[in-house]
């Protein structure tokens, strides 16, 4: 299950466009790195530090912005 993602840091290699559609969102899990398509409620850009708040299964999360400031 992807449940385990659900905190995790991750940077965006494909942005997100909000309500318009997915982008990616490279996390390191497992002891690698993997890939999972990234929605959010407002468009992200490429390159972004995420966190991921929530997992739909098949390799698909919800994330949010996440401050460098921190």
């Amino acid at each position: 299950m992807d449940d385990d993602v659900v905190g995790v840091l991750g940077v965006l290699s494909v942005a997100t466009r909000g309500a318009d559609g997915p982008g990616e969102v490279v996390l390191r899990v497992r002891g690698g790195t993997e890939s999972y398509l990234a929605r959010s409620d407002e468009p992200i850009a490429v390159g972004a530090k995420v966190l991921v708040v929530e997992s739909h299964g098949g390799r698909t999360v919800t994330v949010v912005a996440f401050p460098d400031t921190i």
